[in-house]
């Protein structure tokens, strides 16, 4: 599935999730997702992790961390656990969402996460334009979240090439 977010905000990402109408069971992750600390910085900068599945947080950094993480729409706290330089902690995110994630030993540290149940998720490139692959034929709700806007569509996805637009 290709496809297009026309006035994406410039330098921010724009998210497109796929979530099919039906509901349906997808399974876990091949790999769990992974935040580290580094050089005084969370990379990714922004990670998509799946609901309900394990996330882990690492510090590879020479100094102690902690990783504090709120959920953005509730602001409700997820965790806040000191990290040890070469340990590690796992979570397993039960809604989705935005979440934020700082720490506070050292406040210009900062990173995103987004979870989503569905494993169609991709980020747009700068142009707008984003691609979905393997997704299988079906009725589904796109998503794109671009900045403070959420634009949603209905999508038919075919065999071969769908392509989708958001205004």
């Amino acid at each position: 599935m290709v496809g297009s977010v026309a006035g994406a905000p410039a330098g921010l990402p724009v998210i497109i999730v796929l979530d099919p109408k039906t509901p349906r069971e997808f399974p876990p992750p091949a790999e769990k997702p992974v935040m580290d600390q580094v050089s005084q910085t969370f990379g990714p900068a922004l990670l998509f992790v799946r609901t309900n599945a394990p996330a882990e947080f690492r510090n590879n950094d020479d100094t102690l961390h902690n990783v504090h993480v709120t959920h953005e729409d509730t602001k409700e706290p997820q965790f806040n656990v000191a990290i040890p330089t070469g340990e590690s902690y796992s979570f397993t995110f039960k809604r989705d969402g935005f979440y934020h994630v700082g720490c506070d030993i050292h406040p210009a540290m900062s990173a995103e996460i987004f979870a989503a149940s569905s494993p169609y998720v991709a980020v747009a490139e700068a142009d707008g334009r984003f691609e979905l692959d393997d997704v299988p034929p079906g009725s589904y709700v796109a998503t794109a979240y671009a900045g403070s806007r959420t634009l949603k569509r209905d999508v038919e996805v075919a065999a071969g090439t769908t392509k989708i637009a958001f205004e």
